[in-house]
């Protein structure tokens, strides 16, 4: 398996590759890149990862407003309570709901550090997060980062961008007590791509640029790839990208049971 260490928010710029050693009919592998780009003095980007055995996946990626103070704190903090909040939340709800509870104790932690801390005050950040559990996949999102599916070579948005015009997001995390969170889920299937970025990244490289190298079967390749694509277009902003490909068939999930079979069973405990 190919992932990164927890934080790619320092603008190292490699992808770094974990143990290998695990293998499974089907699972998951990962990669993560992030580097703040030749225009700005710091990277407001984030993106942290934690992961149960090879098939198990919880993966954050959030871009910091700019223009306020606190961006780089707010997105670290938004990956950071992400994936604490959902770890602490286990079994305790539905995948989904479970998930945009994660984000919301972000938005929560965030909006009340922002109160605290003058220097902070106003902070805010988006955040797009996803689940990989039993080969479904959901996801919370707030902002304008976005979750891409890339399936038999065509790239799908599947996150809508929150904001007017070019520039001006309508919401984020932190801004408000209450964030308003997108959630979304659907089954994998084997060699999907789901690739996550900051809009460093999509607002340089097209979909179907996009769709083309998520075709590299290595996710760190693809990272570097559309990192160099973004930087290559004159990307203005940090740029921030974490691919995830399904490998090996996925297990069926249960089909639901009917009306007549759920009747059946029920006069059968009777």
């Amino acid at each position: 398996m190919v992932q990164t260490d927890a934080g790619a928010g320092d603008g190292a710029g490699t992808a770094v590759p974990a143990d290998d050693a695990e293998r499974a009919p089907w699972g998951v592998v990962l990669a993560t890149l992030s580097e703040k780009g030749p225009v700005r003095d710091e990277n407001e980007d984030y993106c942290g990862h934690e992961r149960r055995g090879p098939s198990e996946l919880v993966l954050v990626i959030a871009d910091g407003v700019s223009g306020y103070r606190g961006g780089e704190t707010a997105s670290q903090m938004a990956v950071d309570v992400t994936l604490r909040a959902f770890r602490e939340l286990e079994a305790t709800a539905k995948l989904d709901t479970r998930l945009a509870r994660a984000a919301q104790q972000a938005n929560i932690e965030i909006h009340d550090l922002a109160l605290t801390v003058d220097e902070l005050r106003g902070m805010a950040t988006t955040l797009t997060a996803i689940a990989i559990v039993d080969g479904k996949l959901v996801a919370a999102h707030v902002g304008d980062s976005r979750l891409y599916l890339v399936r038999k070579g065509k790239a799908v948005q599947l996150t809508k961008d929150h904001r007017s015009g070019q520039a001006t997001l309508t919401r984020s995390v932190g801004r408000e007590l209450i964030a308003a969170i997108d959630r979304l889920s659907r089954p994998l299937e084997q060699d999907d791509v789901l690739v996550l970025c900051t809009d460093g990244v999509h607002g340089v490289v097209s979909d179907e640029a996009l769709g083309r190298l998520a075709a590299e079967p290595d996710p760190a390749r693809v990272c570097r790839a559309l990192v160099d694509a973004a930087l290559a277009g004159n990307s203005t902003d940090n740029v921030t990208v974490a691919v995830v490909r399904v490998v090996g068939p996925v297990p069926e999930r249960p089909r639901p049971l009917g009306m007549t079979e759920r009747l059946r069973r029920l006069v059968k405990r009777t």
